[in-house]
């Protein structure tokens, strides 16, 4: 694990930043049982790197995409042979979700519309919102959004997309950290409603981060739950920074862990670089502890 962290990659000393190298370079073989994607959060909030520079780093790097990245910038993403991992939740609001059934009608025709434009250009999988409770007990929000998605799952299994509902931790009040009142804080919650809903093409996205803050026991919620999870995402605990040994999870198990299951989606970095570290030499580090 040490070598991982500090042994292989070469990089900037702490506190310089890398800039990427406009010769095309030989793109890093992963072995390939953990699918790697990336935010553009990961290359940190000043950084002079266009998207074309990112995607050229991911690429070589030997990532497979981007999350949450405009369809307008998807022809840059296969550009360098890569993909859009996760597409935006469209209409679907943080406020509002899919629990709140004053806007289902609407929404569902502007989802059906996503829906549609999102196959069309070639992606697999949207990422959707539960949404704040607003007093709404736990159990009518479930049975909400199910109704909801009982409405679009043929849509969806007709047109190939999966729709995944991130879970969310809501203890944490500053929205670097949280989502106050998100109905989908604790797993069994969305579990619950994709059994319900019983489509393979109704399923969650599995954010580390927020699964350790509000339940814990990764490895068992991993193990019990695979068949409902379409894709994962990472970040330190406590900080959301980098996944190295500065924060209290053990990624590189986590990894061994997936791996071990049937899983074949994608698991993609949404951590924010530590200010003062390289984001590029972050990044290279954290696709080597994942890579298992």
């Amino acid at each position: 694990m040490l070598g991982v962290a500090a042994g292989s990659i070469a990089a900037p000393a702490f506190g310089q930043q890398a800039q990427p190298s406009a010769a095309p370079q030989p793109r890093i073989a992963r072995k390939g049982r953990i699918k790697q994607g990336l935010w553009r959060v990961n290359f940190g909030p000043d950084t002079k790197l266009t998207f074309d520079d990112q995607c050229r780093e991911a690429a070589r790097l030997g990532c497979y995409g981007f999350d949450l990245i405009d369809p307008a910038d998807w022809p840059t993403l296969r550009k360098h042979g890569l993909e859009p991992l996760l597409a935006g939740a469209g209409p679907v609001t943080f406020e509002n979700g899919i629990i709140h059934p004053e806007v289902h009608a609407q929404l569902e025709k502007d989802v059906r519309v996503w829906i549609d434009s999102v196959a069309e250009q070639g992606a697999k999988t949207i990422i959707t919102i539960g949404g704040q409770r607003r007093g709404m007990p736990y159990e009518q929000a479930a049975d909400n959004a199910v109704a909801f998605l009982n409405r679009i799952k043929s849509q969806l299994e007709d047109r190939g997309v999966t729709f995944a509902i991130e879970n969310m931790n809501n203890r944490r009040l500053d929205p670097r950290f949280g989502r106050e009142d998100q109905t989908f804080g604790r797993w069994g919650w969305g579990v619950g409603v994709c059994e319900r809903v019983n489509s393979q093409n109704v399923k969650l996205v599995c954010d580390l981060y927020h699964l350790q803050i509000m339940d814990g026991d990764i490895a068992q919620n991993i193990r019990d739950t695979i068949q409902w999870i379409a894709h994962f995402h990472t970040a330190g605990v406590p900080s959301r920074n980098e996944i190295d040994f500065s924060q209290e999870m053990n990624y590189r198990y986590i990894a061994e862990v997936i791996a071990d299951t049937p899983f074949t989606g994608y698991v993609s970095h949404e951590w924010r670089p530590t200010p003062g570290r390289d984001p590029l030499r972050s990044i290279a580090e954290a696709l080597e502890i994942m890579d298992v």
